[in-house]
């Protein structure tokens, strides 16, 4: 949800007066869906870990082998790639070849996965960061508290549960924190916290329930494994720190500064709670400008 609104708001300040109609990349395409594609003037995929190097296996993106020829000239939008891995093997590299445009340029959200494109054979591709992240490029470090605040927001995931890890980390967050919030933002996360048997503050599972307590007026710092969580945090300004489950953050971290840490550091942990801290986010605004601008600039803000 997080990520689709960000793409969504994104392109709705390109193309001010034109319909933009969502179609899920976890589903296999439809007929009509097809049809729908064809007869677009611009298709854009988004999402977080869609490629990979091995796509007829690892299919986040809902791609038969029949799209290699009823679908095409599809452009990235701040999509990443799935875990590390070897060079995309030749049957992504045809699929890829086969739905991609050929003509305009391809966002990426990290280095990384702008490296492993490029071994695709793509030449067409900029590093722009995570559309989630771009309203924070002219983030100014005072908006940020550099001192904790009485409370925190945990939030953990459901599809990387590491009990070990997470129990030593939730008893720090109640040594150092007089209230310990949570979102369960996945479909599983509310039953993994309830596991941990500890007096949360559970906040509702829905997008709106976490607005809500955004603005709420409520201090607190961000502390979880959920990247765009952190990400939706900071655009709050709340001092946020993500922890690293898998490529996606430590990539934009190494990209963007990203505020991160290892999620068994507990040292890095408490010593970020305990001392003052200063954010200092680095976008690429070149490389968003160059994307953005290819569609019309008369268009772009």
């Amino acid at each position: 949800m997080i990520i689709e609104n960000a793409v969504k708001t994104e392109l709705s300040k390109i193309f001010m007066d034109r319909d933009i109609l969502s179609i899920s990349t976890q589903k296999y395409l439809r007929a009509n869906q097809v049809k729908l594609v064809k007869d677009s003037s611009f298709t854009f995929v988004g999402g977080t870990n869609l490629l990979s190097s091995n796509m007829e296996q690892y299919r986040q993106w809902k791609l038969s082998p029949l799209d290699i020829y009823r679908v095409k000239n599809v452009i990235l939008f701040g999509v990443g790639w799935w875990q590390y891995q070897n060079p995309p093997n030749l049957y992504t590299r045809l699929l890829l070849k086969s739905v991609l445009s050929h003509q305009y340029l391809h966002s990426v959200r990290d280095g990384y996965t702008e490296k492993q494109l490029r071994f695709a054979g793509f030449k067409n591709v900029v590093n722009t960061g995570c559309p989630t992240m771009w309203p924070l490029a002219h983030l100014k470090q005072e908006e940020i508290p550099p001192l904790k605040a009485p409370s925190v927001l945990l939030m953990l995931t459901d599809y990387s549960k590491r009990p070990s890890i997470d129990s030593q980390l939730i008893r720090l967050l109640f040594d150092k924190y007089e209230t310990v919030f949570v979102w369960p933002q996945g479909r599983q996360d509310l039953e993994y916290i309830r596991s941990f048997n500890k007096p949360f503050k559970i906040l509702g599972h829905s997008f709106n329930s976490l607005n809500q307590f955004l603005s709420s007026g409520v201090k607190f710092d961000y502390i979880g494994t959920r990247l765009h969580g952190g990400i939706k945090c900071l655009l709050a300004r709340k001092r946020s720190l993500i922890l690293e489950i898998d490529n996606r953050a430590k990539e934009i971290a190494r990209d963007t500064n990203l505020p991160t840490a290892e999620r068994d550091d507990f040292a890095h942990v408490s010593a970020w709670i305990e001392k003052p801290f200063s954010i200092d986010i680095r976008l690429n605004i070149d490389n968003i400008m160059l994307w953005k601008k290819q569609f019309n600039a008369t268009n772009v803000s």
